[in-house]
């Protein structure tokens, strides 16, 4: 398989409020920047469309390093809890998981690949997660100012 290390950040103004996500995907010498956003989102939801678009677009099963400062994606999974939300429904203690419709699309993805989710410190000392913030921020306040 392929190895592709791939970087990912969400962002939002307001908890709702407009929101962006950036990523940065690596395969060889190759890189690739992504990003998007949305007029009215979390940035949990950020959070995971950044790790959803960036593992969309490998075009076969890949070996992927997946890095991100949000300790809701990376523990989610690493921590298992994603896999016991699947078997319970997405139900948690009587109510629905937030944001069930992108787990969902999460699990499909990292069961067409090979991915090792890991935390970095965000706003820290990797360019890489820092290039990614920006990315996020640029989309956010895009949206805000109506371009």
């Amino acid at each position: 398989m392929k190895k592709v290390t791939i970087y990912t950040d969400g962002a939002c103004s307001g908890n709702p409020g407009p929101g962006g996500w950036g990523a940065i995907l690596k395969y060889g010498e190759a890189e690739k920047e992504i990003s998007g956003g949305d007029a009215s989102t979390t940035n949990n939801r950020m959070e995971l469309m950044a790790a959803i678009e960036s593992l969309s677009l490998l075009k076969e099963p890949c070996e992927v390093e997946l890095y991100s400062d949000s300790k809701y994606l990376v523990d989610s999974i690493n921590k298992g809890w994603l896999f016991s939300w699947e078997k319970m429904s997405f139900v948690k203690k009587g109510k629905p998981v937030p944001n069930t419709d992108l787990w969902k699309r999460v699990l499909g993805l990292i069961r067409m690949h090979s991915v090792t989710f890991i935390w970095v410190k965000g706003h820290a000392s990797n360019p890489y997660n820092n290039r990614c913030d920006e990315l996020a921020v640029g989309e956010w306040k895009k949206l805000k100012a109506g371009i």
